[in-house]
């Protein structure tokens, strides 16, 4: 821009071609901007007379800030971080008509970006960077707006914004503005998200009100509602953290937030959706360091324990984890290999996606938009020479196929399947065209788990189980004998809940030699899960009963995760 504003204003005659080269030589020795070395060498009086000549020069208006009354409603309807990003300030408003000044013409992106995020008719006015900088601050500093959102929110969060980047980036611009009222309540969002321990942070838009809720322990908890009249900032803040993009609002968008709270690293994934009333941002809380790695803490029974550990001990075989989404299956192979991660063991992982990073484990990225699917990471990891390897999920024959002939010659292979319990695992792997034989040989270990709510300890009382309820959980008749069942009112500790954390369920079914012989015979899940239990493994809904038994599970949960 300045070598054009220079020409323009040569051809102009407004300024000789030595004033011309003075302030280009002020510039380029570090003391100044262009203007600025104009106004040195006496070629001009002020910045606002070069401003209205480009604004003639461009037809466009020209505008001293300082002559003009600003409505802050009417600024506020560009958010903060695209203001200070821009450089950009909205002055007024009419209809559907936005006249913002901007300081660099030859910007469009900026005019573009205003448009979505307003939804209004942009006419752009010009006016020096310093003036928009110096109004950005003036009234963009009022932080009365937020009072009633920051009110229940922690007002002193150190959260630090990491890029991935070497240089600089949309993220590093916005560390700088770390203390003003909008950052801060986005940061506060997710502060107290860490906080309370949740797993996720919903944002979301409906026709006249901002909803945020935090998933703590499984559900989802509404938290106070935030100001409507910056929905779009809120958004726009926390896609440019995601290193999104802002002007995009009719397509789906997903992208990672890498932060420390504290000093603590913390990931975020963010899934943002454009629903009818706006943008649904959804933020997956990845710590590391509330991830339980440890197999004793995940809420094994005894039995299930010692015949995992075995599993995982052998030198090859494959061993599934299989449930639903969110059942915890990650989170025990994640701990598995913490087991076995040793310097003189060679660990590969093929994920989709990596959602925590573990020194000593080569963790690969899988994207199948490239071609660099889960069969095709596999077969690169026969070439690394491997000696345990998990692959995220067997989706699809191919897959299945390579992890059980990895299995067969001489690797330990981790996998999940989306099955509903361990024993329909079997069958699913044979539906995959993979022959009985190969299961049989190289299948070691199936286990099916949930994660379930645990009862409030301070509230839970004991109740009375009825015959309909020990008929409709087929309790074994040796558990019947003083079964008690529990219940949780709810109480300030635990929010008027009744919950407090979460344990996992495990269905643990080694594949020994009577159940080798059921696969190889084409035997039903009703046989092989009969055989299993009949060698000592406890079925998710025994599970579940076993832990009611300790007064960990209400009886509720219970029903609700096995029935």
């Amino acid at each position: 821009m300045k070598a054009d504003l220079g020409t323009m204003l040569v051809e102009a005659g407004k300024i000789t071609k030595e004033q011309y080269s003075e302030a280009l030589s002020y510039q380029d020795s570090g003391r100044g901007k262009f203007e600025d070395g104009l106004i040195d060498c006496g070629a001009v009086e002020s910045i606002d007379e070069v401003y209205q000549f480009i604004g003639k020069q461009l037809n466009m208006g020209a505008l001293r800030l300082e002559d003009v009354e600003l409505n802050p409603e009417i600024v506020r309807l560009v958010p903060l971080d695209i203001a200070r990003k821009f450089n950009v300030i909205a002055i007024s408003k009419i209809g559907r008509n936005l006249v913002v000044a901007i300081s660099d013409p030859n910007n469009i992106y900026v005019l573009d970006a205003v448009k979505f995020i307003t939804g209004c008719n942009i006419q752009p006015v010009i006016s020096p960077e310093e003036a928009i900088a110096k109004a950005i601050d003036s009234f963009y500093a009022d932080t009365s707006s937020f009072a009633d959102a920051l009110k229940d929110l922690d007002d002193d969060v150190d959260i630090e914004v990491v890029s991935e980047e070497d240089g600089p980036s949309e993220s590093d611009l916005l560390a700088a503005i770390q203390d003003k009222p909008l950052v801060k309540l986005v940061d506060s969002i997710i502060a107290n998200a860490v906080k309370r321990g949740a797993s996720d942070i919903h944002v979301e838009n409906y026709e006249k009100r901002l909803r945020v809720r935090y998933r703590v322990d499984g559900d989802l908890r509404e938290m106070d509602p935030l100001p409507f009249r910056y929905r779009a900032a809120i958004i726009s803040r926390i896609k440019i953290m995601a290193d999104l993009d802002i002007s995009e609002r009719r397509l789906p968008q997903d992208g990672r937030i890498k932060i420390r709270i504290g000093g603590r690293p913390i990931d975020l994934r963010v899934s943002v959706l454009p629903t009818i009333y706006g943008e649904k941002v959804v933020m997956r809380i990845l710590d590391q360091r509330a991830l339980k790695t440890n197999l004793t803490d995940l809420g094994f029974h005894e039995y299930g324990l010692q015949k995992f550990k075995e599993a995982i001990s052998l030198p090859y075989g494959i061993v599934l984890v299989t449930g639903p989404t969110g059942s915890g299956k990650t989170t025990t192979l994640y701990s598995a290999l913490k087991q076995l991660n040793h310097p003189d063991v060679n660990i590969m992982s093929a994920e989709d996606p990596v959602e925590f990073n573990f020194d000593g484990i080569n963790q690969v990225l899988v994207r199948s938009d490239i071609g660099l699917t889960f069969a095709a990471t596999l077969r690169s990891f026969l070439r690394q020479d491997p000696d345990i390897i998990m692959v995220g999920e067997i989706r699809d024959t191919e897959t299945a196929e390579i992890a059980i002939r990895a299995a067969l010659t001489g690797h330990l292979v981790f996998s999940t399947l989306h099955t509903n319990d361990a024993p329909s695992s079997i069958n699913r792997l044979i539906d995959m065209n993979i022959p009985a034989f190969l299961v049989a040989s190289s299948a070691r270990l199936i286990m099916a788990q949930r994660m379930t709510r645990k009862m409030c300890q301070e509230c839970k009382e004991e109740i009375t189980l009825t015959d309909d309820q020990l008929k409709m959980l087929n309790v074994p008749d040796e558990w019947k004998t003083n079964l008690t069942g529990y219940r949780a009112k709810g109480c300030s500790s635990c929010g008027n809940t009744g919950k407090s954390g979460r344990t996992g369920i495990f269905e643990v079914m080694p594949i020994t030699p009577a159940i080798e012989d059921l696969i190889l015979t084409k035997g039903t899940d009703q046989m092989i899960r009969k055989q299993a239990i009949k060698e000592g493994m406890m079925t998710l809904q025994m599970a579940a009963i076993d832990k009611m038994r300790q007064g960990q599970l209400s009886i509720d949960e219970v029903f609700s995760v096995t029935i």
